[in-house]
């Protein structure tokens, strides 16, 4: 199985945080997505036949674009390839442009998951990160999302600010819970260079939050979250029974994917493709083919990405396809190098299986280092 993602770059306003590829001019919008539809049939063959599971549109703000072009998009995908599984189509959304009239639309073309990019419900937060929208209209957008129908909506959180009120983030996650979304995404702060924090870090004004409070908030998040009857399946997820992302959780099984757009990024199980981060360089290279680059990846660096994203996810390494996928030697590799972190009490093993507690998962990079392969054995 395989996904399509489209990135649509075009942001009204760029926020504080944020590092990802983005463009204010939306006067390139439009040119921009009809590039996206000829990259579409130019790259076909990408999937090699893979069946097309799950449709994600992501940003940017991809809900500057309109429910038509969204149908359109995916008719696209349906005519090219074989979607004959597609189970899932998300739409990353902006609270503030989600009127009712808009989201009936969205639902009229296949829509059928929202992710609204919250951030928080505190107002005061919200204006610090610059954000369009107020609490009061992100409750809204997600009461307009129920009232015609969707049944499937993630919010985006962040947490571990070094700013705001000291409840912000109780009353955040209260928020969230009351409204009972099926999905929660909860992500800590990253004060990135290229940002507005990331020069006011560069002056001063702004750093991180001390390692100790970092830990205080992910468990906070945990423990409401887990508490309140979600999946908390990988390390910035939280599901309802039944509604993790399909999307993402292709991206953590190392499941092909094509990616349309500027700077979005595809896999064909042995290669990594990106678009150039550029939108006026992808306009003069896409048609032409001229606006990729490419990294093969060895069986190393795809073991080593598969110990990376399966210990961040609540079943961790299946040992038997770890085996079956990158052989014997670099199985036995991983457990004998797990053994001292299993006796320690970091890694549980389970069967077949060895994973991380949830607990454990803000401070797993150093863990996860330790089973890394350096060359290729």
């Amino acid at each position: 199985m395989a996904g399509i993602y489209f990135h649509i770059p075009f942001c009204r306003r760029i926020c504080a945080y944020c590092d990802f590829y983005k463009n204010a001019d939306l006067r390139l919008m439009e040119q921009t997505l009809a590039a996206m539809e000829r990259e579409v049939v130019a790259r076909r063959g990408f999937l090699r036949g893979e069946a097309v599971r799950t449709i994600y549109f992501g940003g940017g703000t991809p809900s500057l674009a309109s429910a038509e072009w969204i149908g359109w998009a995916i008719e696209l995908c349906r005519a090219t390839f074989d979607c004959s599984p597609l189970e899932e189509i998300t739409l990353e959304a902006n609270p503030d442009d989600l009127s009712e009239e808009y989201l009936a639309a969205l639902r009229a073309v296949g829509v059928n998951r929202l992710s609204i990019g919250i951030q928080s419900f505190d107002d005061e937060v919200l204006r610090v990160m610059n954000r369009r929208h107020d609490a009061a209209a992100a409750v809204r957008a997600v009461e307009a999302a129920r009232a015609v129908g969707f049944d499937n909506i993630t919010i985006d959180l962040i947490y571990g600010l070094p700013f705001g009120a000291k409840d912000a983030l109780a009353r955040s996650l209260e928020q969230t819970v009351a409204l009972d979304v099926e999905h929660v995404s909860a992500y800590h702060l990253t004060i990135e260079p290229n940002t507005r924090f990331g020069r006011m870090a560069a002056r001063g004004e702004l750093a991180p939050v001390p390692d100790e409070e970092s830990e205080r908030q992910y468990n906070q998040v945990h423990t409401t979250l887990t508490e309140a009857g979600y999946d908390h399946y990988e390390i910035s997820n939280f599901a309802r029974e039944g509604r993790r992302s399909r999307h993402n959780s292709s991206y953590w099984q190392s499941q092909p994917y094509l990616g349309i757009g500027p700077a979005a990024h595809s896999f064909d199980g042995e290669n990594r493709v990106w678009a150039v981060a550029s939108v006026a360089e992808y306009l003069a290279g896409v048609d032409g083919g001229e606006c990729y680059e490419m990294e093969h990846l060895t069986a190393t660096d795809r073991y080593n990405e598969t110990i990376m994203t399966s210990l961040r996810c609540r079943e961790g390494v299946d040992l038997g396809a770890l085996e079956k996928n990158f052989g014997r030697a670099r199985a036995e590799y991983f457990t004998t190098e797990a053994e001292r972190f299993i006796a320690s009490g970091v890694l549980v093993c389970d069967g077949n299986r060895v994973a991380m507690c949830p607990e454990r998962w803000l401070v797993s990079d150093s863990v996860i280092a330790e089973l890394f392969i350096d060359d290729e054995n």
